[in-house]
């Protein structure tokens, strides 16, 4: 939060003018302890830590350029006279600047077919003779069609289920439309793919690998687990995904590209099953050839709000588990195995980087509408991905229209789209607001919805905020006791990583 308005009086010989004048020097300021440490952030996204005495001395009024604090303060940009003016403009500009080029994540649900069983499924799946639930090509192209109506200058198309393998016909057909498209629109196109890999083939990895379509996959442990919480009545899923991913893996060296940059994306659930044995889910990833992994809390969307109790966790154990996972990820760094944890490098990209990564889920607003849209299969339209979840417990309230009779204005300016940028701009979260986390922070109105029956939530009683207040407060007290070794692997995470093989200019391969 600020700086009290009425500092007490400085000391002998310093009035109450002189305190203000010190303390007219400083950018409003918020600040949070931490440790041995108080966390200072301004709304430029930059920080301080600094000790309590120094803390004392500088929401007194009692700091000015004799300090030893004050050279930390400037750098910092706490220092309203040392500003420079046009290096602060042009950050804030970077920073925001998802907020002036439209939606550029557009989930295609192509099925909500699959042939799993996921105890845990947040995207409610149909079983597989459901062949009602496919996306039909028409719907397919006007759901492109719609997607490059976005003013941003990129887009990704993001296959997703159900099992999104189920109805390949219709994964080609928007691939194949979309470069067509893309010929005139001269956009930043990439694809990807979340599959279980259980469907796939020879014929069809050939052509991902030859339209240059990015793979991702779920590994929530090793097959006691993963079988356990993944079920697939034709054999054993954990088996079979590791199988493809080493294919995969191998196709990406054969083309010569970066092996630490180009695996397949495997992304872990965690459930119970995992929570005392971290260690044992990242030497298992390593075992099969990930370098890096996104550590994810169970979401209340799908049957995962029904298997709860057997599967669940309160946040502290969460927290608890992470803590675990991190040393253990510096520890493999350390015996020389680069491998990244993705919560965290999204983390430092904000804090220490200073830079805007584009996590939808950590913006203010957030991407909601102005950042995602998804696609069901029946051509519906949604704020997001979280949205359509709802939406199959039988809640609509998400829903933007759909492609057949929707025009983008109407549900980009829609109502929905509005209440959700509302609800999910920090300013207006109480909560937030005096935050010391606010610059780096953000809310998902459909999670405090699901939570809390808001959309607006009471972020002091959400486990969204428990999280990320978590994280951001582990963050902040290892950079305060890391040593040279932790640091620079932070520093490494929070250097970006393009994936440019992936990204198609203006057509297809052989156009960009």
């Amino acid at each position: 939060m600020s700086a009290p308005a009425n500092p007490p009086m400085g000391p002998a010989g310093r009035g109450r003018d002189a305190v203000h004048r010190d303390r007219a020097r400083l950018v409003p300021f918020r600040y949070r302890a931490v440790g041995d440490a108080y966390v200072l952030t301004n709304d430029f996204g930059r920080y301080a830590m600094v000790d309590a005495e120094t803390f004392l001395r500088l929401v007194q009024g009692r700091i000015g350029p004799e300090d030893p604090a004050w050279p930390q303060l400037q750098a910092a940009w706490f220092v309203a006279e040392a500003l420079d003016r046009d290096a602060v403009v042009a950050q804030t500009a970077e920073r925001s600047r998802f907020l002036r080029s439209g939606p550029n994540l557009h989930i295609l649900v192509v099925t909500l077919r699959c042939n799993h069983t996921c105890q845990y499924c947040h995207a409610s799946r149909a079983p597989m003779h459901h062949t009602h639930t496919d996306m039909s090509i028409e719907t397919a192209e006007r759901s492109v069609d719609f997607a490059f109506q976005s003013p941003s200058p990129s887009l990704t198309l993001e296959f997703q289920g159900g099992e999104p393998l189920a109805n390949w016909p219709v994964v080609e057909h928007i691939i194949e439309y979309a470069l067509q498209k893309n010929a005139l629109a001269r956009k930043s196109v990439m694809f990807s793919l979340v599959s279980n890999l259980s469907l796939m083939d020879d014929a069809k990895l050939d052509y991902l690998i030859d339209r240059r379509v990015q793979i991702c996959t779920s590994l929530d442990g090793p097959p006691a687990v993963h079988d356990a919480v993944r079920k697939w009545s034709d054999g054993a899923s954990h088996d079979t995904t590791v199988r493809w991913m080493a294919r995969i893996n191998q196709r990406y060296r054969d083309q010569g590209l970066d092996p630490n940059l180009y695996r397949v994306e495997a992304l872990p659930t965690i459930t119970r099953l995992v929570l005392d044995d971290p260690e044992g889910l990242l030497d298992h990833y390593v075992t099969v050839g990930c370098r890096s992994i996104f550590l994810r809390h169970l979401d209340p969307f799908g049957w995962a709000a029904t298997t709860k109790a057997r599967l669940g966790y309160t946040m502290a154990e969460f927290l608890d588990f992470y803590a675990r996972a991190y040393h253990h990820v510096i520890e493999l760094n350390r015996r020389g195995t680069d491998f990244v944890e993705r919560t965290m490098a999204l983390l430092v990209a904000k804090v220490i980087g200073n830079f805007e990564p584009n996590f939808l889920d950590l913006r203010s607003p957030c991407g909601a509408g102005i950042g995602q849209i998804a696609y069901n299969s029946d051509g519906r339209l949604f704020t997001c991905d979280e949205g359509r979840m709802v939406d199959r417990g039988g809640d609509d309230c998400f829903c933007l229209g759909d492609v057949a009779s929707t025009a983008y204005r109407d549900a980009i300016a829609g109502p929905q789209v509005r209440a959700m940028v509302l609800a999910s701009a920090l300013d207006g979260q109480p909560h937030c607001a005096t935050c010391a986390y606010k610059p780096w922070c953000g809310v998902c109105p459909v999670h405090n919805y699901c939570e809390q029956g808001s959309l607006h939530g009471r972020m002091a009683d959400s486990t969204w905020c428990q999280k990320y207040m978590g994280l951001f407060d582990f963050l902040m007290g290892r950079l305060q006791v890391a040593d040279a070794f932790e640091r620079s692997v932070l520093q490494r995470w929070a250097t970006p990583r393009r994936q440019d093989h992936f990204v198609q200019e203006g057509g297809g391969p052989g156009q960009g």
